[in-house]
């Protein structure tokens, strides 16, 4: 927090950073789940867990810390288990969709991997329209407050985007049939094709349910799972007008964000962590390193690409990073790059929105404009599911609210 814009001892930041509108442009559903809900529906499906209790959970399943990225994502499988029906997913996304509310989310984007919960008894299309009808039905009873209605407060939108994975296994009953259906081909070009069918996939079902599918993503460990062996599968994305977002720099240095942005035309970068670690650059044709981040980092700037600040998750999953100050976010800003800030999973990283500003303003140098244009960039840079007028008259109107409420405390800029 800037030194000059230290609140006094009389101002709350919790309840100032609760109240101003928000956004969370990355946030995975199965990553996000209520604990409650996992259990609730694991024992009555008869679904094994480690433990039935909240305590039991979060002591040997989502825990404060990880090992590395590879023992985070072990906990999806626990998550995917209790979403493999129509009913529960609708459940978790209306529940989803509520929570953000209740502390001033006003946008969001629930990414999650539709493969992961198919099966013979339920096609990507049963997901898709399994998802959409929870968050519509929370957006539906959020946006009837009186003062919504009235115009007093912006109401709340969302979006859907689709998540390729980089690699799998026999992780759910489609992707079993895929492997077993391709036994003579690479693991790499099944994983391929699993991707590209993804694409296929979200276009016709968007286009014939009119469902707000915004985005395709590609999530997974990176390490050994180039980004541009899905390329296919993102230039279909992208010539039928869907915008791409892509894990990248999360684990892997400047050259899986650069493959992101020229192979797969991302439009925002999922994390970035080591977008400024000339150290990782690891292709013998790079000579100049130092030179090669600095391009990277003007071209990201220039062209607006976003990145997707994830803050407690790269705490959790990033071994060396053991000081949140020296987080590459503070660079990020000094240079002027869009970004926003974001959860990752609510439940796998025990966060929320309200909680990565808290973290940000406290380890971090932002002042009243900072902050705004923080808060502005998440809302600018969405996938909004509207026509280009639509999404101008809705940042608006999120952006008066957020001036009202900045106005006579130490963020009014």
């Amino acid at each position: 927090m800037s030194a000059t814009t230290s609140p006094s001892t009389s101002f709350d930041l919790s309840q100032f950073i609760k109240k101003i509108p928000k956004t969370d442009l990355h946030m995975h559903l199965d990553g996000s789940i209520r604990l409650d809900s996992i259990i609730e529906i694991a024992q009555s499906e008869n679904i094994e867990l480690p433990s039935y209790t909240t305590e039991g959970l979060q002591e040997l399943v989502f825990k404060d810390k990880y090992k590395n990225l590879e023992e985070y994502l072990k906990t999806f499988g626990y998550s995917c288990a209790v979403l493999q029906t129509a009913e529960n997913l609708e459940r978790v996304a209306y529940e989803l969709a509520l929570d953000n509310m209740s502390e001033g989310v006003r946008y969001i984007e629930v990414r999650f991997a539709p493969q992961l919960h198919m099966s013979k008894d339920l096609s990507m299309e049963d997901v898709l329209v399994a998802v959409n009808k929870g968050l519509n039905k929370a957006k539906q009873q959020i946006n009837s407050a009186p003062a919504i209605q009235s115009g007093e407060e912006p109401p709340f939108n969302y979006g859907i985007i689709v998540s390729a994975l980089r690699s799998f296994g026999p992780y759910s009953p489609y992707y079993a049939d895929m492997i077993y259906s391709l036994q003579y081909s690479d693991p790499r070009e099944i994983a391929a094709l699993g991707s590209l069918e993804l694409a296929k996939g979200a276009v016709a079902i968007r286009d014939k349910h009119n469902l707000p599918i915004v985005a395709i993503d590609l999530a997974g460990a990176e390490h050994g799972h180039p980004a541009k062996e899905h390329a296919l599968a993102f230039q279909y994305a992208h010539d039928h007008f869907m915008a791409k977002t892509v894990h990248a720099g999360e684990a892997y240095g400047p050259s899986s964000i650069f493959q992101a942005i020229t192979d797969l035309h991302a439009d925002r970068i999922g994390h970035g962590y080591y977008l400024l670690d000339a150290d990782k650059i690891e292709d013998p044709d790079v000579i100049d390193k130092e030179k090669y981040v600095e391009d990277l980092c003007n071209y990201i700037a220039e062209h607006r690409i976003t990145i997707e600040v994830c803050l407690t998750s790269n705490i959790q999953t990033n071994p060396d990073l053991t000081d949140l100050s020296t987080h590459t976010f503070s660079e990020m800003m000094a240079r002027d790059i869009s970004v926003s800030l974001c959860t990752d999973n609510r439940t796998v990283s025990k966060t929320t929105v309200s909680d990565e500003y808290e973290l940000a303003l406290k380890h971090f140098d932002i002042s009243p404009k900072k902050l705004k244009n923080l808060v502005t960039y998440g809302f600018k840079r969405s996938f909004f599911p509207g026509t280009y007028g639509e999404k101008r008259k809705y940042v608006r109107q999120c952006i008066n609210y957020y001036e009202k409420i900045v106005k006579g405390t130490p963020f009014e800029a």
